[in-house]
């Protein structure tokens, strides 16, 4: 089996080929062109001389002025119309000039002849009259100034032809190593990656070797610059999804360790030695409140995971907000009393939309239960609903720790928490925020928020308004069905306390 060469290789083959080829063949057209004028001149020279002599010979049909001509490197003779010769140069010493093919005397006649004593020749006929006879004038001239201009060419040419492979085979090595240096590049960073992913470690944080993994290259607008701008841009947003993937599964594992570790404390403990009717009940109450929360957050990963994928569907039906959000404060109702938090509520204007009515009270528990999670007891946590501009807005407003400004930009990420010392919170699934931007992104909205440390915490969820539908009248099956849609959602940094 032939082994395949490597692209580096291949390029240059290619290169020296084209270049080779296309040398060789300007070098031969040349060579053509400059033989064929070199003959070309020799013929203007034997012409010009035979026309000379053909004038002499034909002014004086007496004289014999041809025996006469002793002109070097010069011969000449005159033929009657049958080929037979009539006079000679002198120079001849009656050696008779090689016609070198069919005879002709009707038109002038150029050939390249051999002739054993004078070499190479270059022979002319040339048709006239002497008188009312027919004659024809033979001249010819040697090629052998000619042909050593052709061999000191051909000479040239084959020096010049090796040689110049040899510096195109040089310059293909420079110019295609220099030109896939960014793919050289690259192979070794998809390498480096792979070790990276393979093999990389939280002990071995991989902020440090970011600038180094990429490509530090010129600026250009060619292929390989634009591919290589896209690698970097790639890697970049891979490491980073994959830093985000690992610190999501190791605080997922820390959050479902707590539960777990306490289940089995509890079990162990009530195991240990025989218990009370009353103590079993009392810690099968605790083990159900740890399963509850392991539900919580196995459905909330559940959750996100679909959001993630672009497989969360919401089931779009007519409703009132005012309705849904009403529904969620008395849901929420007995947390608030718990810890003498009061909801006041401005639900009283009908807002019609279109939504998934599930969906939207969870978003709404979400943040009233943020809400009074970190209030202090006594206090007021305001909800309002209105239209501004075309658009929904339901703001919930608390008069808890606030977030520092510092934390703000994080609030959304999966299990991030800021650190509030006021609070008596010290475990959350940190999941809350995450699902309630999945859901506002499904709807196609947007949250925003605004907050003051030890002051109040404000969110603000913008929703797009939808032309209102008639309570009266019925929604066809073909429109609940047309209210199914795909919620594409970006899965970015969106995770809460």
């Amino acid at each position: 089996m032939i082994q395949v060469k490597s692209l580096r290789f291949r390029m240059m083959l290619l290169f020296c080929a084209i270049v080779g080829i296309f040398l060789a063949g300007t070098l031969f057209v040349i060579y053509g062109l400059f033989s064929r004028e070199m003959l070309s001149q020799l013929d203007c020279r034997l012409l010009r001389v035979g026309s000379t002599v053909v004038a002499q010979v034909a002014a004086d049909p007496t004289k014999r002025n041809i025996e006469y001509l002793d002109v070097p490197k010069e011969y000449f003779e005159v033929l009657d119309s049958s080929g037979r010769v009539l006079e000679q140069s002198k120079n001849l010493n009656g050696h008779t000039i090689s016609l070198g093919g069919e005879f002709d005397s009707s038109r002038v006649v150029f050939r390249t002849t051999e002739d054993i004593e004078q070499g190479r020749q270059r022979l002319a006929l040339i048709p006239f009259k002497q008188g009312s006879e027919q004659r024809v004038l033979v001249i010819t001239m040697p090629t052998s100034h000619d042909d050593m201009a052709l061999g000191t060419i051909r000479h040239l040419i084959l020096w010049v032809l090796p040689l110049s492979l040899l510096l195109t085979a040089g310059i293909s090595v420079w110019y295609v190593g220099r030109s896939l240096e960014p793919v050289t590049k690259l192979i070794q960073q998809a390498r480096r990656m792979m070790e990276g992913i393979q093999g990389s470690s939280p002990a071995q944080p991989e902020l440090e070797s970011d600038r180094q993994r990429l490509l530090s290259l010129p600026t250009g607008h060619d292929e390989l610059s634009s591919l290589a701008s896209a690698f970097n841009l790639l890697f970049t947003r891979l490491n980073v999804a994959l830093r985000q993937d690992r610190q999501f599964v190791s605080d997922a594992a820390h959050e479902l360790r707590t539960p777990l570790h306490v289940m089995r404390g509890e079990t162990e403990l009530v195991l240990s030695q025989p218990r009370s009717t009353e103590e079993y009940v009392k810690t099968l109450h605790v083990v159900n409140e740890e399963v509850l929360s392991l539900t919580r957050i196995v459905e909330a990963l559940f959750t996100l995971s679909m959001a993630d994928a672009g497989q969360l569907r919401i089931n779009c039906e007519p409703l009132y907000l005012n309705e849904v959000i009403e529904q969620a404060c008395a849901r929420i109702g007995p947390l608030a009393q718990s810890k003498r938090i009061r909801i006041e509520r401005d639900l009283s204007e009908d807002i019609a939309y279109f939504g998934d009515e599930a969906l939207l009270q969870e978003l709404s528990i979400i943040f009233l239960d943020n809400a009074i999670k970190y209030s202090p007891p006594d206090t007021l946590v305001q909800v309002n609903l209105e239209k501004v501009a075309g658009q929904v807005r339901i703001k919930f407003r608390d008069q808890g720790y606030g977030i520092p400004n510092e934390h703000l930009p994080h609030i959304f990420e999966r299990f991030y928490r800021a650190r509030l010392p006021e609070s008596s919170e010290t475990r959350s699934g940190g999941l809350g925020l995450a699902i309630a931007q999945a859901i506002v992104h499904a709807q196609g909205g947007s949250i925003e928020c605004e907050s003051t440390p030890s002051s109040h915490t404000t969110f603000t969820v913008i929703l797009s308004d939808v032309a209102p539908w008639d309570s009266t009248a019925v929604v066809s099956s073909s429109l609940a069905g047309s209210c199914y849609r795909e919620a594409h959602l970006e899965s970015g940094v969106a995770v809460g306390s």
